[in-house]
């Protein structure tokens, strides 16, 4: 069944942009971790994107996408008020949440997005929630205004210095673990090498580390297994198993192979595709 568009917000020009879809059974269900799967054609690919928000009262979730290929690219010419083909979810098992005290959350990129939903889950839980987002310079930074409405602590590292601490998320995670023994439990989203850095940080400390992993799906119920990823010397799929595992026994040297096996076919399917529609 055809979902509607209620609304698009580009975040960052021609790069990154949020939508919020008409989607009142996947809001009714959806918790902090679980994703969906969308195809915006009836040939197109089946698209997975972690839920940045659910609002039950309304029937919209909310996702964020990072322009990387051609079903990313035909999703961004959608706009407000278009419809995308089908949208499958919620999908995956959701983040395990509980009261524990402080609890940090990381993200990167549009993994930023995702960690919102689920810092949100462990406010709503009574936690103390701090926030550490990065980027590459301020105009990339993502949800922190949305972040800052419930943290009352929103970190900032940008690699130019261009806002908060100069430098990654893992010096200012660094360095809160040094000077706080309250943290209970990190959680990491974004890019895979972000994610595995996280995960080096915390182990000198022993504090438990959850990543959410981005890896190739397909069917996003456990049958096609091209999502697996060996987590503890174990092989599971991301999608029935995940997309949460722990951090310190992800394969993150395997995952990052896996994710680079099709760069090449993606990378001919974008400039054709960009081709077809500069030709007209």
């Amino acid at each position: 069944m055809p979902t509607l568009i209620v609304s698009k917000e580009s975040l960052i020009p021609g790069q990154t942009s949020k939508l919020v879809l008409d989607a009142p059974h996947i809001a009714a269900k959806a918790k902090p971790g679980n994703f969906i799967i969308l195809r915006i054609t009836e040939k197109g690919e089946r698209v997975p994107l972690t839920i940045a928000d659910a609002d039950p009262e309304k029937g919209t979730i909310t996702i964020v996408y990072l322009v990387l290929g051609k079903s990313t690219a035909i999703l961004e010419e959608l706009k407000t008020g278009d419809y995308i083909l089908d949208v499958a979810g919620p999908l995956g098992r959701d983040t395990h949440i509980e009261k524990k005290g402080t609890v940090v959350c990381v993200g990167g990129g549009t993994g930023i997005a995702a960690m919102h939903h689920i810092a949100k889950g462990h406010h709503k839980a009574g936690n103390h929630v701090v926030a550490i987002i990065g980027a590459r310079n301020k105009d990339l930074l993502l949800f922190e205004k949305e972040l800052s409405s419930f943290c009352p602590e929103v970190l900032v590292s940008t690699d130019d210095g261009s806002k908060g601490v100069k430098g990654f998320v893992t010096d200012i995670l660094k360095e809160r673990l040094e000077n706080d023994k309250s943290v209970t439990e990190v959680v990491a989203i974004g890019p895979v090498p972000m994610m595995e850095a996280v995960a080096k940080t915390t182990k000198p400390f022993g504090v438990p580390t959850v990543v959410s992993l981005n890896s190739i799906m397909v069917d996003g119920i456990g049958m096609c297994g091209a999502c697996r990823v060996t987590v503890g010397g174990e092989t599971k799929f991301t999608c029935v198993d995940g997309p949460e595992f722990d951090g310190q026994l992800v394969d993150f040297k395997e995952l990052r192979q896996r994710l680079s096996a099709f760069k090449g076919q993606e990378t001919e399917c974008y400039n054709e595709h960009c081709r077809c529609k500069n030709n007209g």
